[in-house]
């Protein structure tokens, strides 16, 4: 069991990606508290692990929200009394060109992607250095590392934003030893990414641009987060770690 007994805490874990992340995590060994504002789901997902005798949980969260932060760490405290991982998961993207995009679209994007990521380390920090350390993981994109044709420049600006938190972070929290780092996925093959891409041609258009041909599976990148979290990473801080199959090779 490659996280026993570590305590986590997976955001926009209801579904897609997030979900993947948490259900990879408890089969290795950890606690996870689910949290998402799609209460519904989560709470299904996290009866179900549990059904199998695996440690799960779910907290209604809204990254936006301090207080809704400071909520779900107590419930997880309640749980575990301790904090070992965070991954910063939930995300959203307002499918829309600059020129073509409200103030407003701009902020809510900038408020999930980005505080909701800052809120979560800011309190998960004093929380890592009293298990005398830890592990964040932020979920960012290939579009946090370069200029994507294919996505609207208010996503690849605020997963962007991420890559420099999570170096900040972990420069100034190592020697606490607490490490920091980020996933940087291409496309992600989520039911939500099959609807979007069930034009063959823009399916295909996307194939193009990896070298590998084909799309990320949830299990790549599951795979990938589950090693960040394991002790097999303990030198592994502050790096971005591309899952794109080769897209940010070229």
């Amino acid at each position: 069991m490659r996280l026993a007994d570590k305590a986590a805490l997976v955001t926009g874990a209801s579904q897609g990606l997030g979900a993947a992340i948490a259900c990879r995590f408890v089969q290795e060994g950890a606690r996870v508290l689910l949290c998402d504002l799609r209460e519904e789901q989560g709470q299904s997902l996290a009866a179900d692990l549990a059904s199998r005798g695996l440690s799960a949980w779910f907290a209604k969260l809204d990254v936006t929200s301090e207080s809704s932060w400071t909520a779900a760490y107590a419930a997880l405290m309640e749980k575990t009394s301790r904090l070992d991982i965070l991954v910063n998961n939930a995300g959203i993207n307002v499918r829309k060109p600059i020129e073509d995009m409200s103030v407003e679209e701009f902020d809510r994007m900038l408020a999930v992607n980005v505080r909701g990521p800052f809120l979560g380390i800011k309190h998960a920090l004093p929380l890592m250095r009293e298990a005398r350390g830890g592990c964040i993981i932020n979920v960012g994109s290939v579009c946090s590392m370069v200029g994507h044709k294919y996505t609207p420049e208010a996503y690849t600006t605020v997963k962007g934003a991420l890559i420099q938190l999570t170096r900040s972070v972990a420069v100034r929290h190592a020697r606490h030893n607490i490490r920091a780092n980020i996933l940087c996925p291409s496309t992600v093959e989520t039911p939500l990414v099959q609807e979007m891409l069930k034009d063959p041609a823009r399916l295909q258009e996307r194939l193009d641009e990896v070298p590998l041909g084909r799309l990320a599976s949830l299990a790549d990148v599951a795979n990938a987060a589950l090693y960040l979290a394991s002790d097999e990473a303990a030198f592994i801080n502050g790096a971005a770690l591309p899952v794109d199959g080769g897209v940010t090779a070229g």
